[in-house]
C-alpha cells in the first residue's frame, strides 16, 4: 500500500469513525494532500480491491437473472479493458465518451479510462444524433464506447473519433469484448497530477443549454469523501442508488461513494419502474443503504410499505428537495428517517442531514465537513441568514469543479465576489440548519411577498390526487403575479373541476394567505432528460398565455365561491 493510499484511507477512516459525531468531523477533517500525483483507480480502488473476493458489483435484471463481480474481478477486468483501449489508440488526456446502460462494462470502462489517465465523458443513452453532435464537438471526444443498439446514432455524427462497441457492431467498430481474452499485468500509474482533468459532465439543462462541467483527478474522487460520510455505508454493506448512467448522481452514488466505503454496489435494472418489485429486491438481497430521488420516494409511499424495510439502515434522497410529507410517511411505516442532501454536478454533496444529528422536516441539513457554505444576500453580496447558497472560495473545497469548459463569461459569473454561486436560494435557522427555498430563477414575488415554489409544492403533494406539482408565477393585472400550480395527477384521479376544487381547497387550508395557489392546470410536467422539472418552460407558457388569453384547461380560485366559506 502506497503512502498515497494510506493518506486517502486516513481521510476516509476519520470520516467513517466520526460518522455519528458531526461536530468532531467538521473540526477534525481536512482535505488530504497527495503531492504531485494521484489516480483514484490505481491509488484507491486497485489498492483495496486486488485479492478481495467480496462482491463489488451486483446486477439484477428484471427477468430475474443476475451477476456478481468481486472487487478483484473489477480490478482485473478494468486492467484488461485499459490495455484493450490503449492498444486501439486511447492515450492519457484523451476524452472518451461512455454511453452505456447499467451494465458491468460501464464500471469496467470507467476504471479503465481512469487507469489510462484519459478523461471520461459520461453520456446518457437517451440522447439522439443531434445532441451527440454537440457532445462530440464541445466535449472534444476522441473515442466513444457504446452498445451495439446505439451505433446507428453515430452514422451522421461527424468527427474523427475511435469507435468501441459492446456487442456485435458494424464494420469499423472495435469489439470491446476482445479485452477479456487479454492476459495483462496490473495497470501501472499513468502519472496523473491531482489537477489533471478526469471527468467532463454535461448538465441536464433546467434553464438553458447544458453546461460542460470539468472535474479533476481529485474533485470527484476525493470530493466524494463527503458524500460517503453522508451516505454512511460501511465496508461490506449493500448500497442501492436509483439513478441513470450519464448523470452526475450516478457517479456519486453508483460509483465513488460506495466504493470509497468498500461497499457493494447493487443495481436493479427494469424497463418500467415498479415500486413493489423494487421493494421486493431491496428485501431479498439485504440492501443496507438506499438513495433515491424524491420522485421515486413519492412513488414508493403510494405503494405498500407494510412489508417493512428489510435490512435497510440508511435512507437517503438527493437530486431535488425532499418534501416533508414523504419523510413523515416513511418514518411512520418503517421507523427510519430519510436524510436529504444537496449538491450539484459542479459540487459533490455539500449540505446534508447526517447520521447522529436531528433531522428537521423541510431542512436539507448542515454543511458537510470540508465544505465552507455561506448564504449570500444577492443585493449586498454579504453573508446573511437568507440568500444564495455559495461556497467561500478563500477556503475552496477540493470537491468544487474546475469550471465550465469553454465558457469564461459563465465562469466569471459563477465565481464572482469570492464565492462560487450555486444559483439556489435557502435560509438558515438558529441551529445552522439550511432550508431550501428554490432556484434563483424560480423564486418570485406575488403581491410583494416572496414565494418559494418548493414550499407550495410540498403542501400540494400532500393531497392524494397529486403525483407531482410545479408552481410558477402567472401574470396578473392586480397582483402582477400569482402562484399557479401545474399538477400531474396520481393514478385513479380525473382532471375534473371537482378535483381542481379539492386541491385548491387543500392548499388554501394549509398555506398562508399570501401563498395561496390562485390558479391550477392539469398537465404532464416538462422535464430535462435527467428527470428534473423545467419550470422555465412553464413560466414561458404562462407568459404566452397572458398575451393570448386564458388557457382553456385552467381553473381559478375565484370561480369557486365555496373556497371563501
Amino acid at each position: 500500500m502506497t503512502s498515497t493510499t494510506e493518506t486517502y484511507r486516513a481521510a476516509r477512516d476519520l470520516l467513517q469513525d466520526l460518522s455519528t459525531d458531526y461536530t468532531k468531523a467538521v473540526a477534525q477533517f481536512s482535505w488530504p494532500d497527495f503531492g504531485d500525483r494521484f489516480n483514484w483507480a490505481i491509488d484507491w480502488f486497485d489498492a483495496v480491491a486486488r485479492g478481495v473476493e467480496r462482491t463489488a458489483l451486483w446486477i439484477v435484471e428484471e427477468d430475474g437473472s443476475e451477476a456478481r463481480y468481486s472487487f478483484d474481478d473489477m480490478a482485473r477486468r478494468s486492467d484488461q479493458a485499459a490495455a484493450h483501449l490503449a492498444a486501439h489508440g486511447v492515450r492519457r488526456g484523451d476524452r472518451v465518451l461512455l454511453m452505456l446502460h447499467n451494465q458491468v462494462e460501464l464500471w469496467e470502462s470507467m476504471l479503465a479510462v481512469m487507469k489510462l489517465g484519459a478523461v471520461i465523458l459520461p453520456t446518457t443513452t437517451a440522447l439522439g444524433p443531434a445532441e451527440l453532435v454537440d457532445r462530440i464537438e464541445r466535449g472534444g471526444a476522441r473515442h466513444v464506447l457504446v452498445n451495439a443498439a446505439d451505433t446507428g446514432k453515430f452514422e451522421d455524427v461527424p468527427g474523427s473519433y475511435g469507435r468501441f462497441v459492446v456487442g456485435d457492431g458494424p464494420h469499423g467498430w472495435v469489439a470491446y469484448r476482445d479485452a477479456y481474452a487479454l492476459d495483462v499485468p496490473p495497470a501501472q500509474h499513468p502519472g496523473t497530477a491531482p489537477s489533471d482533468p478526469q471527468l467532463l459532465y454535461f448538465t441536464s439543462g433546467t434553464t438553458s443549454r447544458p453546461k460542460l462541467v470539468e472535474h479533476t483527478q481529485v474533485s470527484y474522487p476525493v470530493g466524494h469523501l463527503a458524500t460517503s460520510f453522508w451516505a454512511a455505508a460501511e465496508p461490506g454493506d449493500v448500497h442501492l442508488n436509483i439513478s441513470s448512467p450519464g448523470w452526475a448522481k450516478h457517479a456519486w452514488s453508483c460509483f465513488f461513494a460506495p466504493w470509497i466505503a468498500e461497499a457493494t454496489i447493487f443495481i436493479y435494472n427494469y424497463s418500467k419502474f415498479d415500486p413493489a418489485a423494487l421493494l421486493a429486491q431491496i428485501r431479498r438481497v439485504g440492501v443496507n443503504t438506499f438513495c433515491a430521488p424524491p420522485t421515486v420516494w413519492r412513488m414508493l409511499i403510494k405503494a405498500d410499505l407494510s412489508g417493512g424495510p428489510g435490512q435497510l439502515r440508511q435512507l437517503l434522497s438527493a437530486g431535488e428537495p425532499l418534501n416533508p410529507e414523504v419523510m413523515e410517511q416513511v418514518q411512520k411505516a418503517w421507523g427510519l428517517t430519510i436524510r436529504d442532501g444537496f449538491g450539484q454536478t459542479e459540487l459533490p454533496l455539500a449540505i446534508g442531514n447526517v447520521p447522529g444529528m436531528p433531522v428537521k422536516p423541510g431542512s436539507m441539513g448542515l454543511p458537510l465537513p470540508g465544505v465552507p457554505i455561506v448564504l449570500v444576500d444577492p443585493l449586498t453580496g454579504k453573508p446573511a441568514d437568507e440568500g444564495e447558497i455559495c461556497v467561500d472560495l478563500s477556503r475552496r473545497p477540493m470537491s468544487l469543479m474546475t469550471g465550465y469548459q469553454g465558457d469564461p463569461e459563465r465562469n466569471a459569473e459563477a465565481m464572482a465576489g469570492g464565492y462560487y454561486h450555486t444559483g439556489d436560494v435557502a435560509s438558515r435557522d438558529e441551529d445552522g440548519y439550511i432550508f431550501y427555498i428554490g432556484r434563483t430563477d424560480d423564486v418570485f414575488k406575488a403581491s410583494d411577498y416572496k414565494i418559494s415554489p418548493f414550499e407550495l409544492e410540498s403542501v400540494l403533494i400532500e393531497h392524494p390526487a397529486v403525483a407531482e406539482a410545479a408552481v410558477v408565477p402567472a401574470p396578473d393585472e392586480l397582483r402582477l403575479a400569482v402562484p399557479k400550480a401545474y399538477i400531474a395527477l396520481a393514478a385513479g384521479y380525473e382532471p375534473s373541476e371537482q378535483t381542481a376544487f379539492e386541491i385548491l381547497k387543500h392548499a388554501r387550508e394549509n398555506l398562508a394567505p399570501y401563498q395561496r395557489v390562485r390558479r391550477l392546470e392539469f398537465s404532464e410536467l416538462p422535464k430535462t432528460i435527467s428527470g428534473k422539472i423545467r419550470r422555465v418552460d412553464l413560466r414561458g407558457r404562462e407568459e404566452q398565455a397572458a398575451k393570448g388569453g386564458t388557457p382553456v384547461a385552467e381553473y381559478r380560485d375565484d370561480q369557486f365561491p365555496d373556497l371563501r366559506r
